[in-house]
């Protein structure tokens, strides 16, 4: 038997490796099946810091009118936390942004923006993970860019930065604002 034969199953698995390895640092955005279709419909209660108050609710409507994000977070999540103080910086800046507390626990939940802040508009309560569903939610956090008729126009999976915001969702919001004009 030819010794060099042996050697296949290593070099299989070195080719193997190289192509997983290529994959992960590969930069590959997922299309969501959303963008250009109107934001789901839905009817959430409410995240209020007060835990004795009575819960509202809300629907998709909340977001017309505007341009808006809609950022999937929860306390649960390591990636939330570290975008947490650029969406504070949004905030300050008059960014119209809304929550969506995506399975996880109300109280969690409160006490993680007490100690952190609240840059959100509204949160949107998503216990059941129905509404992620519904937007084809694969982990925390995302953002979607919702246009004023609220028509969602760009998904962004994972943290939102920086280098996300401008590079990618200020140009899109500058022509959604130029479409606007009559």
């Amino acid at each position: 038997m030819k010794r060099w034969l042996l050697f296949l199953p290593l070099l299989a698995f070195i080719g193997l490796g190289a192509f997983f390895l290529r994959e992960l640092d590969s930069d590959h955005a997922v299309p969501s099946a959303l963008v250009s279709h109107r934001f789901p419909d839905f009817s959430a209660p409410l995240l209020s810091l007060k835990p004795q108050q009575t819960a509202q609710t809300a629907n998709a409507s909340a977001l017309k009118g505007q341009i808006s994000l809609v950022n999937v977070w929860a306390s649960w999540c390591p990636s939330c936390a570290v975008e947490h103080p650029f969406l504070m910086k949004l905030a300050r800046q008059k960014v119209p942004l809304f929550g969506v507390n995506y399975k996880d626990q109300r109280d969690r939940a409160r006490q993680w923006l007490e100690k952190r802040g609240n840059p959100y508009r509204m949160i949107f309560v998503d216990e059941k993970g129905l509404l992620g569903i519904d937007l084809g939610v694969r982990g925390a956090p995302e953002t979607f860019l919702v246009d004023a008729k609220g028509v969602i126009r760009y998904k962004h999976e994972g943290v939102l930065d920086a280098s996300v915001w401008n590079d990618e969702l200020v140009p899109l919001v500058a022509q959604l604002r130029a479409e606007q004009i009559p």
